[in-house]
C-alpha cells in the first residue's frame, strides 16, 4: 500500500494478502490514527473497516514490548473476535506482536493467567473485558489505543455505560470508534469519552467509485 511511512513488515504482509492499494478510508485515516488523535470512522459494511483497524494497530505497536497490553479492542461477539484475530495473524506475520482474545463463555481465570504472561493486543467482548477491569485483570496504564469495533451496534445494545467506565479508568490513551452509521448515540458517546475527535465519514459511493476504477484498470491490463 502506498501510505506515508508505513511499517515495512506490515507492508510485506499486506502485499502477501493481495492488498496493494489503500482504499479511500485507509488513505484518509492513516496519518491521523498514526498521530495518536482520537477518531470516529464511519463507513458502510464490507468497506475494509476491520482491515483498517488491524493495520493501524500493527503500525502503532510495531513489535512485542513489556507484559501489559498496549491496545484494547472491543468487539460485539466471539465470531468477530475470531475474524479479527485471524486478520492480526495474517497482517502481523512479520512481527512478534502477541494478540489474545477473550469472550463471555471463556474461563476468566485462564484468560487472566495467559494475559499475565505478556500480550500486546487484547481483543474482547464488552462483558468479559468489563469483568477483567473489575478484577484488575491487567494493567490499563500501559494502553496506547482503546478501539471499539461496530460501535453503533454496541451502543444500540446499551453497552455505553460499561464502555465509558472502561475509558474513564484508562486515563490518557488514543480512543477510536468504528461504526457503519453516524447516530446521535455515536455523537454523544464520542463527546463523552474523547478529546476533540476527528470524524471521517465514508459512504457507499466512495467505495463504488473505487470498484469501478479497479474494474477499468483490470480491463486495460487484459487488453495490453
Amino acid at each position: 500500500m502506498k501510505l506515508k511511512k508505513i511499517n515495512e513488515n506490515l507492508q510485506k504482509a499486506l502485499i502477501d494478502k493481495g492488498l496493494t492499494e489503500a482504499n479511500e478510508m485507509q488513505q484518509e485515516t492513516f496519518s491521523t490514527i498514526k498521530s495518536g488523535a482520537d477518531c470516529v470512522i464511519i463507513a458502510p459494511a464490507k468497506s475494509g473497516k476491520t482491515t483498517t483497524l488491524v493495520m493501524n494497530v500493527i503500525q502503532r505497536l510495531e513489535k512485542e514490548f513489556e507484559e501489559s497490553p498496549r491496545a484494547l479492542i472491543i468487539v460485539p461477539n466471539k465470531e468477530k473476535l475470531i475474524e479479527m484475530k485471524i486478520l492480526f495473524e495474517e497482517l502481523g506475520n512479520y512481527t512478534d506482536l502477541r494478540v489474545y482474545g477473550v469472550h463471555d463463555r471463556g474461563d476468566i481465570d485462564f484468560d487472566k493467567n495467559h494475559i499475565s504472561l505478556g500480550i500486546d493486543v487484547l481483543i474482547g467482548t464488552p462483558n468479559r473485558i468489563s469483568e477483567m477491569f473489575a478484577s484488575a485483570g491487567f494493567d490499563v496504564n500501559r494502553l496506547k489505543m482503546y478501539i471499539i469495533e461496530d460501535a453503533d451496534e454496541l451502543l444500540r445494545l446499551r453497552f455505553d455505560t460499561k464502555l465509558a467506565r472502561m475509558s474513564e479508568a484508562m486515563g490518557k490513551t488514543q480512543r477510536i470508534l468504528f461504526s457503519e452509521n453516524i447516530t446521535e448515540r455515536i455523537d454523544s458517546f464520542a463527546d463523552r469519552i474523547m478529546i476533540e475527535p476527528v470524524f471521517f465519514e465514508m459512504d457507499d459511493e466512495d467505495f463504488e467509485e473505487e470498484e469501478e476504477d479497479a474494474k477499468e484498470e483490470d480491463e486495460e491490463n487484459k487488453e495490453e
